[in-house]
């Protein structure tokens, strides 16, 4: 029957509707009451370590490197892998700067640290880089905690570990100097340390604490520097086997620690008191390892659940460097017992974090010139320019021609800042002024050059120099004419040695990685050490800082 029929068709094309419709509904059922699964986290290690020396030349990994043991520089360079060309790519090529750049994975021109200290144009006075006098000290009733991080405009690797972490991560910087513990540390760290002068103490500032951890209090309380000025300062091996380096007491090294300026250095007068000489002693190398090593232990570093990262700057051979000067006894000393610091630095985080489970980069903020009276009895060119002198003459031209007083109100690291104040009141000729300034200094022997900063881009300097030049440019902290020395030849100084221009002496620097995902080798590809931050955002999978203009270093990664 037709009516039959049809109702036959109805019910077959119903059931049909149902059975898809079952089929469409039950897996999701059956999603549903599937357990959830986690994803795997994130491949990361344990602890990152940054650990800079501050003012060590790439070849000191060499120069020495027979008489290091095999735990230490040695272990890092068989067991890890070294960027053996590894440059700073901006001048100055100061502390400041070079924490910064490391850090911050970019240059001056971004992140604004240009020097230890600048001629800041907007206030018209110098301004100290991680001076804050909206802070106070913690720990000590001194103003030597008067710092934090705000004059650097970009972020860094360890305040993007801490975004990365919402903040789970734990930053913590440590240093003798106030700059290389606040400048890696970051924006957004728990902690910085540093050494005050004038307490033999480490401290920190109100930006961070309100007080000094007591585990802290509890480090300070074993004053440590007058054990140290108790040992004094003896060559590790007899004086006769330093035969990388020239004879003891020579005229032109320092006497910061002592009026013979040779071994042994009694320092035995000075406990209790003078801890201002500590810094330039081997020792201040151990007391900032100990002081990382109690913070690893009291923070629990590498024991959380999130990745942290211990920032450790290691000032002292700066200290000595600048004093006695690479070809030194002092020098070769402070290595040699720098090694076996590092080497019980490294058996200390294979205990306490475990050998595969921490992530450590080594490399340094800038180098040093060998000392010009060094070079003068050895025959090779290089001397000292008495840029006060030569800044004080030429003012007293620009006041006789233009009467303006004062005519170069400051030169810092060979920037000369212009009195822009009293030359807009006068109204005369910057453009003649300046040239007046760039004639008469290049007639002084041992300049190069002097340029004019804004002008750079239309230099016809060598390439290398003018990108160099430009990476460290930041308006109103970079004044307004460069000096350019000749090679070897540095300011106001026959004693002693300096650094800070573009020249390899200063700018080629060590730049090891150990342990976990590095891959044993060398590359002598020319990097950089603003790829160091780049590198460490890849490995971590997180985003680099926000400033950053280097390079993934591929090539050090055990890529899985």
């Amino acid at each position: 029957h037709p009516c039959f029929t049809s109702k036959k068709l109805k019910m077959k094309k119903n059931l049909l509707w149902a059975l898809c419709l079952n089929l469409l509904i039950l897996p999701a059922f059956s999603q549903k009451n599937q357990p959830q699964t986690s994803p795997q986290p994130v491949a990361r290690p344990k602890l990152v370590v940054g650990l800079m020396v501050d003012q060590m030349r790439w070849d000191y990994l060499y120069r020495y490197q027979n008489r290091y043991g095999k735990g230490g520089f040695n272990r890092l360079l068989n067991q890890g892998f070294s960027c053996e060309n590894t440059f700073i790519p901006y001048t100055p090529t100061a502390t400041g700067c070079g924490h910064a750049s490391v850090y911050s994975g970019t240059v001056p021109a971004i992140h604004g640290i240009t020097g230890n200290d600048w001629w800041d144009s907007k206030l018209q006075r110098r301004m100290y880089c991680a001076e804050d006098k909206t802070v106070m000290t913690v720990g000590s009733d001194s103003k030597d905690g008067e710092m934090s991080p705000r004059n650097m405009v970009a972020n860094t690797i360890t305040d993007e570990l801490r975004l990365a972490t919402n903040f789970r991560s734990k930053v913590i910087g440590i240093s003798i100097k106030d700059r290389g513990a606040i400048l890696p540390a970051g924006h957004s760290a728990n902690a910085a340390y540093w050494y005050d002068e004038s307490k033999g103490i480490f401290i920190s500032s109100t930006y961070y604490m309100k007080d000094l951890p007591q585990w802290v209090k509890d480090f300070n309380a074993r004053k440590l520097p007058d054990t140290y000025y108790k040992e004094g300062w003896k060559t590790l091996y007899s004086i006769d086997s330093y035969t990388q380096s020239s004879a003891d007491a020579k005229d032109y090294e320092r006497t910061e620690i002592g009026p013979k300026n040779s071994f042994p250095y009694d320092m035995s007068g000075f406990v209790g008191k003078d801890y201002y000489k500590l810094p330039f002693l081997p020792q201040a190398a151990t007391y900032t390892f100990e002081m990382a090593k109690a913070a690893a232990i009291h923070e629990q570093l590498g024991k959380n659940k999130e990745t942290d990262f211990l920032a450790v700057s290691i000032s002292s051979p700066d200290y000595t460097g600048h004093s006695f000067g690479p070809n030194s006894i002092e020098v070769e000393d402070t290595y040699l017992r720098l090694d076996k610091d590092i080497e019980q630095f490294l058996n200390f985080l294979d205990a306490q974090v475990g050998k595969n489970n921490y992530l450590l980069f080594l490399t340094a903020d800038h180098g040093a010139a060998h000392v010009p009276g060094f070079l003068k009895e050895n025959n090779h060119p290089g001397g000292s320019i008495a840029l006060g002198n030569l800044v004080k003459k030429v003012n007293e031209l620009i006041q006789q021609k233009y009467k303006v007083k004062n005519g170069i109100i400051n030169s810092t690291y060979y920037n000369l800042a212009l009195n822009h104040k009293e030359m807009d009141s006068l109204q005369v000729d910057k453009d003649a002024i300046k040239a007046l300034i760039i004639h008469e200094m290049e007639k002084e022997e041992g300049i190069y050059r002097v340029v004019d900063k804004e002008e750079l881009g239309e230099s016809n300097l060598q390439a290398t120099i003018r990108e160099r030049l430009i990476n460290g440019y930041y308006p109103y902290r970079s004044a307004d004419l460069q000096v350019i020395p000749k090679p070897n030849w540095f300011k106001e100084n026959w004693k002693g040695t300096d650094h800070s221009v573009w020249n390899p002496y200063d700018a080629h620097i060590p730049l090891l990685w150990y342990g976990w995902n590095i891959k044993p080798g060398k590359s002598y590809q020319e990097r950089y050490m603003t790829d160091i931050a780049v590198t460490l955002a890849a490995m971590l999978h997180i985003q680099m800082p926000n400033g950053a203009v280097g390079k993934v270093i591929e090539e050090a990664i055990n890529i899985k």
